[in-house]
């Protein structure tokens, strides 16, 4: 499944998710402060707005199902992203959902 793209329903799914926990998470400050999706082949490519800045956060692989996704942090040190990388900041909250990719995010990188 290397070269297969995301397929397109599983992709709305994910906006959906993304929008969600955007007004959960930063209500008033959605305009100044969100994550969008970007979808490049098998992966989705977490990205941060803040306050006019674009931020990677992590990079997730669509395994089959919207609930399964390997995990990647972008680390800053070499601008690349790592999925071997596990000793950072939210760790814990990475689950395979592409919520949990958020949440770590948000305690890896905080805003």
């Amino acid at each position: 499944m290397s070269k297969t793209s995301i397929p397109l329903e599983i992709q709305k799914e994910a906006i959906k998710i993304i929008d969600e926990y955007n007004h959960k998470t930063f209500h008033d400050y959605i305009k100044d402060l969100s994550y969008y999706p970007e979808f490049k082949g098998k992966f989705l490519y977490l990205k941060r707005k803040e306050f006019g800045k674009i931020s990677p956060v992590a990079r997730l692989t669509f395994i089959a199902d919207i609930k399964k996704w390997e995990f990647a942090i972008f680390k800053w040190s070499s601008e690349q992203y790592d999925p071997d990388e596990w000793f950072f900041p939210g760790e814990n909250l990475v689950d395979g959902t592409i919520e949990g990719a958020m949440k770590a995010g948000m305690v890896a990188y905080p805003v």
